[in-house]
């Protein structure tokens, strides 16, 4: 039995959607602020959920650039990926999280989600898109 955790890593906040326990739904969790944390504090808040949740698999959303130039977003992505994973013990698969926000506030905006809110749980929507993207191109 696989769990998931995808993490939709950023500067403010830190979206997580998990895995129903056969890794075939993925579900929004919670949303980390991580604005006054270093990555080291958000990677233990990550390591306390994937023990709590039995996660046996993460899942980091890579902010790549269309251009297929390296950027700033993607090089802390990278940086905090190495984190978690000396906290974890679990090596994350970083996946193509291109347009998983833009889709997040699309899916927002049709269902009547209200702007405060839209703010709270964006990141989380976005982690949620990623893992079910990632899990019906795996896991069919």
């Amino acid at each position: 039995m696989q769990r998931f955790l995808a993490i939709d890593y950023g500067t403010v906040r830190v979206g997580l959607a998990i895995s129903d326990p056969l890794g075939l739904i993925a579900t929004g969790f919670k949303t980390l602020n991580h604005k006054a944390k270093t990555m080291d504090e958000v990677a233990f808040e990550i390591a306390e959920i994937v023990k709590d949740q039995e996660v046996t698999d993460l899942i980091l959303g890579l902010p790549q650039r269309t251009d297929g130039i390296i950027g700033e977003r993607e090089q802390l992505t990278r940086e905090f990926a190495k984190v978690l994973e000396n906290v974890t013990g679990l090596t994350p698969i970083l996946y193509d999280e291109r347009y998983t926000t833009v889709i997040a506030h699309r899916f927002m905006n049709k269902t009547g989600v209200k702007a405060k809110r839209k703010r709270e749980i964006a990141d989380q929507v976005a982690a949620e898109i990623l893992l079910q993207n990632y899990l019906e191109k795996h896991y069919k």
